[in-house]
């Protein structure tokens, strides 16, 4: 259990600025690249989504070889709408004192886009706090069009100024739609029902200053066997579509900082989708780059990682990740200059660069590509996670009618065309 639960269920104040009357008032996760369900903050090491069943099975009983390749699982909450001091609403997460199973929560759809950037929402909005059902689907319906006719959105530049480039860093657009429709449909049901089950997960960008992110549907079938006909043509029809067909992955989105350019680079699923196999290598490029050259330091890492996933799924057995997908992140922070030093309380001398961490960070390896170091010589951190497992089925799970044989082969084959065209990359980038 982590700290920040545990100190909630003892009815502890989560310290910070998200404190709310003895809960923890949600944030949203701004690192958020891809997906359609709603991902919020539960303090700095923690992230937090709607709980899906199938989902929440998975983190429960997942096999110890896979579970070094997920995002750790920190238990359940209740979160519920509340009025903060100044009539704001705001997510707040509790203790989940109720039976899990009294609490189902359903897949989020992913319709609609927001119409501002606002985290609460004040009582004197025009739109009102709980608009009519007819209102609110139009009102989704004509910025879902808007969207879909600004091609721009899909890729998105910022220029930053050189130096101290964190407090410069915006929000993922992405992950600001996702919030806004997710808060908009719980203000909409709020009449009905005021508490919702949320997972918390560990927060995979937290040890980053400036997190690059890659999100990859992986697999070349991506509709669960409990999906209906019309999901399933969709779902194929975009696999199809896009390089799942091919080479079984393709981009769902991505961030990231170019240290030699100073650009802030957006991409969305959308723009994904569209990519030919030759566009979807030129985007690892991207990715692996800092605006001028290939980072080959951290691709053998990443490398590393896939290759060590790809023989633990081959052993699988039963196992299918239907929409599940890969993320991959970095740093894309330029290197730390030599830290100065300065007196201690006890006379002798500290490193500033080492306030903030963890005493069991420093040389943290464990699921990371890189030993954590703070001199400019380490490695580099990197890390490769597998996501996003609400379609996913075994043998295990008993109410499934269809079992699967054999490892996932759609899943495996992506992960091998991906573990070639990185490899081809790292060579390319020695010549």
């Amino acid at each position: 259990m982590s700290p920040a639960l545990e100190a909630l269920i003892k009815g502890c104040r989560y310290p910070g600025k998200g404190e709310m009357k003895g809960g923890v008032m949600l944030e949203p996760f701004v690192h958020q690249v891809g997906g359609h369900s709603c991902v919020l903050r539960f303090g700095e090491q923690i992230s937090c989504k709607p709980l899906i069943p199938r989902e929440h099975q998975f983190y429960k009983s997942l096999p110890p070889e896979i579970r070094k390749f997920t995002p750790q699982y920190k238990g359940v909450v209740s979160v519920s709408f509340e009025e903060d001091e100044e009539g704001n609403l705001c997510l707040i997460a509790y203790p989940l004192h109720s039976d899990p199973a009294d609490l189902e929560n359903k897949e989020p759809s992913a319709d609609g886009e927001p119409k501002n950037k606002l985290v609460k929402w004040g009582k004197k909005k025009p739109s009102g706090l709980l608009p009519e059902n007819e209102r609110a689907r139009q009102s989704r319906k004509e910025e879902k069009g808007k969207s879909n006719r600004d091609d721009k959105a899909e890729v998105l530049s910022y220029s930053l100024e050189k130096g101290n480039v964190v407090p410069q860093i915006k929000h993922n657009p992405w992950s600001l739609q996702c919030h806004q429709q997710h808060l908009q449909r719980m203000k909409e049901n709020s009449k009905h029902r005021n508490q919702h089950k949320f997972i918390l997960l560990e927060n995979l960008t937290w040890r980053y200053r400036v997190p690059c992110v890659l999100d990859l549907k992986m697999g070349t079938r991506q509709h669960g066997d409990d999906a209906s006909e019309e999901k399933k043509a969709n779902q194929i029809r975009k696999c199809q579509q896009s390089t799942s067909s091919s080479i079984g992955v393709r981009l769902c989105g991505m961030q990231m900082y170019h240290s030699a350019t100073g650009q802030l680079i957006f991409m969305n699923k959308y723009h994904g989708r569209k990519l030919s196999l030759a566009g979807f290598k030129e985007a690892l490029c991207q990715f692996f780059s800092d605006g001028r050259v290939l980072r080959r330091e951290l691709l053998t890492p990443v490398l590393q990682r896939l290759r060590e996933m790809r023989a633990v799924l081959e052993a699988c057995e039963s196992y299918r990740f239907f929409s599940s997908s890969l993320l991959i992140i970095y740093d894309g922070a330029p290197p730390p200059a030599p830290s100065r030093s300065r007196p201690s309380r006890g006379g002798e001398e500290e490193d500033e660069e080492d306030d903030d961490e963890d005493e069991d960070d420093d040389d943290e390896e464990g699921a990371y590509g890189g030993r954590r170091d703070h001199s400019s010589s380490a490695s580099p951190m990197v890390d490769v996670r597998m996501i996003d497992f609400a379609h996913t089925t075994c043998r295990d799970y008993g109410e499934d009618g269809i079992v699967h044989e054999g490892g996932d082969s759609g899943y495996i084959f992506g992960l091998q065309n991906l573990i070639s065209i990185l490899s081809q990359l790292e060579e390319h980038s020695n010549d």
